[in-house]
């Protein structure tokens, strides 16, 4: 296991590298300026000129690039072009929002998925499974932003159970992590039905009935724990999905998370901010698929990386 764990985290450099080369090239392919952005379409061009000289922009792009990843292994991200605040310490202070939002968003997915999903298998090909399956559809259709002003209009505006945007403490991220919650919510509810169909077919599930187990302890105890594996793994995908999908979801509801500072820098350009944030979602990405494929062997003993 120490061995497979140690090539996992080796792997993680070069995926990071690659990221970082690929978001790189991208972001200076995109039209626009950040110097402009600053300055203002009618600046002087001297002006332009110096302050692109002083903010290294221009320089070569293998070097500016050769730069950024000198800096991130020393730990820094750099500073903002545009207000030229470290972007770590600005990460640093937003992503406990993104966190939060994530984690809730997954505890809400996996709960609607779960059930959704053993309950259209329960009752195949019967109408609870055809209405589970449809909601799930709509879930997985439906756009995020969507579903966020539907809740807004809802349970902010009408009901008045929640504020429509902004962060307050925890009760203001269950709208949004609603939202991203029936978004994976229906992702997960229909790998769990499929899965757990195919598991209830197998010998082992007809020998437990035949050895008079009730129908709750061969679902709960045999068949549902082999099916997760593969549940297991979109889990994890999804995990990393809602950090990224927060980007909308923040901007919508207003709230201060990494999302929402990686849009502000995407509409002015501000690549250190870009590169850093998309670094961070990178690492953690990564990070949580260790952790997925780790998990792998608790659910079936019969798993070794070695």
């Amino acid at each position: 296991m120490q061995v497979y764990v140690a090539k996992r985290l080796g792997s993680t450099i070069f995926v990071l590298l690659g990221v970082s080369a690929l978001v790189f090239g991208l972001l200076h392919l995109i039209p626009g300026d950040p110097v402009r952005y600053m300055l203002g379409e009618f600046a002087p061009p001297e002006a332009v000129t110096e302050l692109r000289r002083s903010m290294g922009l221009d320089a070569p792009l293998h070097e500016q690039y050769a730069g950024f990843v000198w800096r991130v292994a020393k730990g820094d991200l750099g500073r903002s072009l545009i207000t030229n605040l470290p972007v770590s310490r600005e990460i640093k202070a937003r992503f406990p929002v993104t966190l939060r939002l994530a984690l809730m968003s997954l505890a809400v997915g996996v709960a609607i998925g779960l059930s959704a999903g053993v309950g259209a298998a329960v009752s195949h090909n019967r109408p609870a499974d055809f209405a589970l399956m449809v909601g799930a559809l709509i879930g997985i259709s439906a756009p995020s932003f969507w579903i966020a002003f539907l809740l807004m209009w809802a349970f902010a505006v009408k009901l008045a159970l929640f504020p429509v945007s902004g962060f307050d403490g925890l009760h203001s991220l269950v709208l949004p992590a609603v939202t991203l919650g029936l978004l994976s919510g229906g992702s997960i509810a229909r790998l769990t039905r499929s899965s757990l169909l195919e598991v209830l077919r197998q010998d082992y599930v007809r020998t437990a009935h035949a050895k008079g187990a009730t129908r709750f302890g061969v679902l709960y105890r045999h068949a549902l724990r082999n099916a997760l594996i593969p549940v297991v793994t979109l889990i994890g995908l999804q995990f990393g999905g809602l950090l990224s999908g927060a980007v909308v979801t923040e901007t919508v509801f207003a709230l201060p998370g990494v999302g929402q500072y990686a849009v502000q820098a995407i509409a002015k350009r501000d690549f250190p901010v870009i590169q850093g944030v998309v670094l961070i979602f990178a690492m953690v990405f990564v990070v949580v698929n260790l952790i997925v494929d780790l998990l792998y062997g608790l659910l079936d003993p019969r798993i070794r990386y070695e």
